[in-house]
């Protein structure tokens, strides 16, 4: 009997199958495999009696899907795969060059358990990367958002060690909303209790993570992402308002969410908000926006691009 037909063959089959689509009934699993229904519930009996925990229920929602803690076969990559997976992860992570690295560690599991030719390809293009620093790069420590990650599950109160790009560092008891991944970087959305506001940190910047004894309620029907786009501007040492002629459509595309919120002023529109770094703010965003704008708020802000424009025009000097 060929393999693809053998009994054993069929129940693997439908372990793959429940892996990818939990909640599988016994009539999809025969139509899958071209078998009848009790042939199908025949293979299922096999993976039991292999120690595999197969949980069925009835009703409009029911079918079979794996128990917890199931110990799934091998994965198998193909050599495209298990390249672009290596690809990817050091793109993503360039210091995964090195074991010591948690990523890297766990990179060089992936690596040894690959089929000899496929992994020495894999290690090859490992060992030729090198741990480029990114000055754009915001990954934050794992343990760190990991324990926050517990407490908004938990739902207790933290406190905070945080430090700004500044270099000024505090403390803060905050209520842990939600955890947020945003425009490439890692936000701890929050109610302050030091502000008595609705903040948001950047988790790449926590120092450390205390949790409390105080338990919280988040808002009713919170959307995080909302809300986050919403504060990523506010609450910062400086204030900041720039105006615009053109529209807010036209507008928007060159803005970033930390920039604040753009209102519409008549025919034009400005953009109200914070910052903790004037000079970055001027530098790298103002700078960056290919339309006319009036920096109408905020004295920081206004000397550091007063600061920006002197030095491009003196540039121009003999």
């Amino acid at each position: 009997m060929p393999i693809e037909t053998s009994p054993t063959a069929r129940a693997l089959r439908v372990l793959e199958l429940l892996q990818t689509r939990p909640g599988t009934t016994a009539d999809q699993l025969a139509r899958r495999l071209g078998v009848s229904e009790r042939a199908a519930r025949r293979y299922v009996g096999i993976l039991r009696e292999a120690g595999i925990p197969v949980q069925s229920s009835r009703g409009p929602h029911g079918g079979y899907r794996l128990g917890r803690g199931t110990r799934l076969p091998p994965i198998v990559f193909t050599q495209a795969e298990a390249l672009g997976l290596v690809m990817a992860v050091l793109d993503g992570q360039p210091a995964a060059v090195d074991g010591g690295d948690p990523v890297g560690a766990a990179l060089d599991k992936v690596v040894q358990a690959l089929p000899e030719t496929v992994g020495r390809q894999a290690a090859a293009l490992r060992a030729g990367a090198s741990a480029t620093p990114d000055r754009h790069a915001a990954r934050p420590d794992p343990a760190t958002t990991s324990a926050l990650v517990a407490a908004v599950a938990a739902r207790r109160r933290v406190l905070v060690g945080y430090r700004a790009e500044s270099g000024d560092e505090w403390t803060a008891e905050v209520d842990p909303w939600a955890v947020v991944v945003r425009h490439g970087r890692w936000y701890l959305l929050c109610h302050s209790h030091r502000a008595d506001a609705v903040r948001t940190y950047r988790v790449d910047r926590v120092r450390a993570v205390t949790r409390t004894t105080h338990a919280f309620e988040p808002p009713a029907d919170l959307d995080p992402v909302a809300v986050l786009e919403e504060h990523l501007g506010t609450g910062w040492e400086f204030p900041t308002r720039v105006v615009f002629a053109d529209p807010p459509e036209r507008v928007a595309p060159w803005i970033r969410p930390p920039m604040g919120r753009l209102e519409p002023s008549g025919t034009g529109c400005v953009l109200v908000g914070s910052t903790g770094n004037p000079t970055m703010y001027a530098q790298e965003w103002l700078a960056n926006v290919p339309l006319d704008f009036r920096v109408a708020g905020g004295p920081e802000l206004r000397a550091a691009v007063a600061a920006l424009a002197a030095r491009l025009t003196a540039s121009l000097g003999d």
